[in-house]
């Protein structure tokens, strides 16, 4: 097994979440539709929130990534905005928790690429 790596906003074994506003329900929306979405998200987090992308082409979709996120609150988004699931970590484990019938799948968050800094 490789060595655990950390990302950087989760030291310590910091908790944090990835949740994103588009395309609910797994349903293709369009961009103008996403984008008010996303910035309803950004408004219903009141912590911080650092810009990514979610997933590859051709669901790549803006979302959040919340340094600190209680698997609760984030959750309570996911399902706030119709998501099937949310990315929750803490330290380098992550799980996707789906928000039907909840289901964890644990994984190890490992760094595709070299680290140029922040997120």
């Amino acid at each position: 097994m490789p060595t655990e790596w950390t990302p950087p906003w989760a030291a310590g074994g910091a908790p944090w979440a990835i949740v994103t506003a588009w395309n609910p329900g797994g349903q293709r929306h369009p961009d103008a539709v996403n984008r008010r979405a996303a910035c309803q998200l950004r408004r219903a987090w009141t912590g911080e929130a650092v810009p990514v992308v979610n997933g590859a082409a051709p669901w790549a979709e803006e979302a959040l990534l919340l340094p600190g996120a209680r698997l609760r609150d984030a959750a309570a988004l996911g399902r706030q905005f119709g998501q099937a699931a949310v990315l929750w970590g803490a330290g380098g484990r992550v799980a996707v928790v789906w928000l039907g019938p909840v289901v964890v799948e644990r994984c190890w968050a490992m760094p595709v690429g070299p680290y140029t800094g922040s997120p």
